[in-house]
C-alpha cells in the first residue's frame, strides 16, 4: 500500500516538472485582479459599449476593478448610474480610463488613444483589416502592448464568436428595416412585409447564404414573405435550407434567373461577403432601373464595397437615397441601429475571457490555453504575431508560442 502510494506520488510530482511553466504559474496566480478600463467611443455613429452594467457587477464581484469614462454608455441607453451602481467607477477623465491594465473597446483606437497608451497593456478591440494602414499599426507595435483583434476571436466549436454575433443580428435587422421603408410613412409601396390570408406575400431576394442571409431568411419567412435565396456555392444553400428547417427557394447566380427575380421583388437584401478586399459587385445598374418603382434595396456589404453597382454609402442620420426610383438604404454599421442588443451580444463574449485572464493569472495563460483566442492575438509585446499582417506589410513576424516559451 505505502509503495502504491510513494509511485503515485512521483507520478504526480514528474507530471508537475513536466508542465510548462506558464501552467504551473497557473496555481500560483488565480484571482488576479484587473484594472479594466472602458472608454466611450468617439467613431462615426457607434453606439456600442463592450460592457454592460450586469457584466461590470459580475467583474466587481470577483475582485476586478472597472473604469468607464462618463457617457460611455449613452449610445446604448446606459447611464453613468447604471454603471455606478453596479460598482464601476466613472471618470472624467480618459487619461485616467488609459491608465488601466486592460481597454476594452469597440472600433480601433485613434491615434491620440494609442498616444495615452503605455507598455504592457492589453487592447481588447476590433482591428477592421479592410481600412488597416500600416502606421497605425506601426503606431500600435511602438507601444510595446498586447492586442487582441476581436473579429478574430473562435469560440469552442471554432466559430468567429463576435462575427457571428453581429452578422445575426444584422441578418434579422435588415428584414425589420425592409419592413420599416415599404412602408407608405417612409415613402414606400405601403405594403406590410409578409402577408395574410387573401393577400399575396412580399417578395423578398436575399444574395448571400452565409449567417447574415440565413438570418434575414429565418426572419422574413416567420413573418410570413415569399423568400428567394441566391449564392455560388451549392454547399452554403445545403446549409440555410437544413438550419432553417424548411424548403426555401434558392439558386446559384445564374444571371437570367437573378435578374428575374430582382426585377419582380420588393426588397433585395445584399449580403456577399469576401474573405478579403472588396466584396463581388453582383447587380448592376441597369438591373437596378428595371425594379419595380419604390422598392428597396438593402446592401449589408457596403462596408466591403457593396455588391449593388448604385450603392453609396449612407449613415443612421441620413440612411436612405433613391436611385431609379428605388429606395437603397446602405448603412454601414447596421448593429449599431440597435445598440443595446448588440452591446449584450458582445458582453456574454467578452466577460468570460477577462474572468479567464484573472483566474488564469494573466493574459499569457489564458492565451496558452485557449487557441481562439490565441488567433486572435496579433500584438504581444510589441512583437507583431499574425503571419497575415506580417506580410501584408512586410514587417518582422514573431511565432507567439516560441515568444512565450522565450519569456519563462
Amino acid at each position: 500500500m505505502a509503495t502504491g502510494l510513494r509511485e503515485g506520488m512521483a507520478h504526480i510530482a514528474q507530471k508537475g516538472l513536466l508542465q510548462p511553466k506558464e501552467t504551473m504559474s497557473e496555481v500560483n496566480q488565480k484571482n488576479n485582479s484587473l484594472f479594466i478600463g472602458i472608454p466611450k467611443e468617439i467613431s462615426f455613429q457607434e453606439n456600442r459599449i463592450a460592457l454592460t452594467p450586469l457584466s461590470v457587477a459580475l467583474l466587481v464581484n470577483n475582485g476586478h476593478k472597472v473604469v468607464i469614462e462618463t457617457g460611455a454608455g449613452t449610445g446604448a441607453n446606459f447611464s453613468d448610474k447604471d454603471y455606478s451602481e453596479q460598482g464601476a467607477q466613472i471618470s472624467f477623465d480618459k487619461k485616467e480610463v488609459f491608465d488601466a491594465d486592460v481597454i476594452v473597446k469597440i472600433a480601433p483606437p485613434t491615434f491620440d488613444e494609442i498616444a495615452l497608451m503605455h507598455k504592457g497593456q492589453t487592447l481588447i478591440s476590433a482591428l477592421q483589416m479592410g481600412a488597416l494602414k500600416e502606421e497605425y499599426l506601426k503606431a500600435l507595435l511602438e507601444k510595446k502592448i498586447n492586442a487582441i483583434c476581436f473579429e478574430n476571436l473562435r469560440d469552442e466549436g471554432n466559430i468567429l464568436s463576435v462575427v457571428r454575433a453581429m452578422s445575426e443580428i444584422v441578418g434579422a435587422t435588415s428584414i425589420f428595416i425592409a419592413a420599416e421603408y415599404l412602408s407608405n410613412v417612409t415613402g414606400g409601396k405601403g405594403l406590410m412585409l409578409g402577408g395574410f390570408t387573401g393577400v399575396p406575400p412580399t417578395e423578398i431576394v436575399i444574395l448571400g447564404a452565409g449567417t447574415v442571409g440565413e438570418y434575414a431568411a429565418r426572419t422574413a419567412l416567420s413573418l410570413g414573405a415569399e423568400v428567394k435565396v441566391f449564392d455560388s456555392s451549392i454547399y452554403r444553400l445545403r446549409r440555410l435550407q437544413n438550419n432553417l428547417g424548411s424548403r426555401v427557394f434558392t439558386s446559384v447566380m445564374q444571371p437570367i434567373v437573378l435578374e428575374k427575380a430582382i426585377t419582380t421583388c420588393d426588397v433585395v437584401i445584399g449580403a456577399i461577403r469576401a474573405s478579403h478586399g472588396r466584396s463581388p459587385c453582383i447587380v448592376m445598374e441597369e438591373t437596378v432601373s428595371k425594379m419595380k418603382p419604390n422598392s428597396v434595396v438593402i446592401d449589408v456589404s457596403i462596408d466591403q464595397g457593396g455588391c449593388f453597382e448604385t450603392s453609396d454609402v449612407t449613415n443612421h442620420k441620413d440612411p436612405v437615397f433613391r436611385k431609379h426610383d428605388v429606395i437603397h438604404y446602405c448603412v454601414p454599421n447596421i448593429a449599431s441601429r440597435v445598440p443595446r442588443t448588440a452591446s449584450y451580444a458582445l458582453t456574454n463574449i467578452f466577460t468570460p475571457i477577462l474572468l479567464d485572464i484573472g483566474d488564469m493569472g494573466g493574459l499569457m495563460n489564458m492565451v496558452w490555453n485557449r487557441a481562439g483566442i490565441r488567433e486572435a492575438l496579433y500584438i504581444y509585446q510589441g512583437h507583431l504575431t499574425s503571419k497575415d499582417l506580417a506580410d501584408r506589410f512586410n514587417l518582422p513576424f514573431k511565432d507567439i508560442e516560441l515568444l512565450v516559451v522565450a519569456n519563462q
